[in-house]
């Protein structure tokens, strides 16, 4: 009634990653070697032969118990405790027939139902006593993760509840903005027909009640500036990863993006250097803009590769794809708001805010962004430098 049993029995259920039946050929090499160790430090005129024949036996336990246990997939998803409960005993009981025919060859008249119901007995403890142990680290896992994603679910919620107080400013804002702009075509209907100075007053008075209205948006936005900004910076440990991590993120979104689109796009990840967790949004609003540019950039098939490395105190993102390109009277032409060379099936353009926006953030970092051609790739490069303080947690 040893532990190293129900230890092994723990760690294949435990263990996945590792086949079953090679774990059950090292342990018993393992044990055996270890039995015939400590019998040898016994003083007795025994040799190491007669140790091994003693104890080789016990190799054929593990080694049965180990590829019965795979054959069974007692480890697989979902795990099942009373699927996996009842089958180690006759797996217990399996491994043991096997050692003693291995150890008995010529005394397998000696298994009767006596000796069965002890091989029964032992399993029983066995196996059950490990099932309760593992089952109890299961269900702490089970409760910990559980009470992560009620805490997240929560987060969640705050945001999207103070979102949605945000976007109520905004629509009375929107709504400002627009009795404005029908407000200010009437001023300037009336100005075009005014043919005196007397017909100013009024009209002066109606400027400066728009000039109010104006004053009333701005201070909305500040406001809603000033929340969003809130939000924005009630950071927790969840908002800051490694850049492989980021990079990783960035493709699976953009594999499925390019996959929408019907197209094959082979994506590429290098990251250099050790950095420490750098800011999620910032640099996923970043590179992931990049990332879907060149997506679109594409015709069917192509590559799109992410590099990140680093330079003293500044990280250094390449996203290079090798679309076809972007003609040099235009490149000056792509970082200008509202301009655009995309339109959608029906022929309206994007919003050619992207890359704007990118270099306005980037900017604001007091970093660069450049946009050239590898000359022996002919691939289109967009590299970002950026100082990597304001991108940390204590930045």
């Amino acid at each position: 009634m040893s532990l190293g049993i129900p230890i092994f029995f723990f760690f294949l259920l435990w263990i996945q990653r590792i086949p079953p039946a090679l774990s059950g050929f090292l342990v018993g090499i393992a044990v055996v070697a270890f039995r015939v160790f400590l019998d040898s430090l016994i003083p007795a005129d025994v040799s190491i032969e007669t140790l091994y024949l003693k104890h080789f036996p016990a190799f054929f336990y593990y080694l049965a118990y180990a590829a019965l246990f795979q054959l069974l997939q007692l480890n697989q998803l979902p795990y099942r405790p009373v699927r996996v409960g009842v089958l180690s005993i006759f797996t217990e009981i399996f491994a043991n027939l096997v050692e003693f025919s291995v150890r008995h060859a010529n005394e397998m008249d000696q298994i009767n139902l006596a000796v069965l119901g002890k091989l029964l007995v032992i399993a029983v403890i066995r196996s059950f006593f490990v099932l309760g142990f593992f089952n109890l680290i299961q269900l702490r896992q089970s409760v910990f993760a559980e009470e992560q994603q009620r805490k997240e679910k929560e987060r969640i919620l705050l945001l999207v509840s103070n979102l949605y107080e945000e976007s109520v400013q905004l629509r009375k804002t929107m709504q400002f903005a627009e009795d404005i702009t029908r407000d200010c075509y009437e001023l300037y209907r009336k100005l075009q027909q005014v043919h005196s100075l007397d017909e100013l007053d009024p009209l002066a008075r109606k400027a400066l009640s728009l000039s109010g209205q104006v004053h009333e948006i701005k201070k909305d936005n500040q406001r809603i500036h000033a929340g969003l900004s809130k939000l924005i910076s009630d950071e927790g440990p969840s908002d800051y990863m490694e850049p492989l991590d980021i990079a990783r993120l960035i493709v699976r979104t953009n594999d499925k993006y390019a996959a929408a689109l019907g197209k094959t796009i082979q994506f590429n990840i290098k990251v250099n250097d050790t950095f420490p967790p750098l800011h999620v949004y910032t640099l996923l609003s970043l590179m992931n803009n990049l990332a879907a540019n060149a997506v679109e950039a594409i015709s069917k098939e192509g590559t799109i590769a992410i590099s990140i490395n680093r330079t003293d105190d500044r990280i250094h993102i390449q996203v290079r794809d090798n679309g076809p390109g972007i003609q040099d009277r235009k490149k000056k032409l792509v970082f200008t708001p509202g301009y655009t060379s995309k339109y959608d099936i029906s022929g309206k353009p994007s919003t050619g805010m992207g890359l704007y926006y990118i270099r306005e953030v980037v900017e604001e970092l007091q970093g660069n962004i450049e946009l050239q051609d590898d000359p022996e790739s002919g691939e289109t490069v967009f590299t970002l430098l950026l100082p990597i303080d304001p991108l940390t947690q204590k930045g």
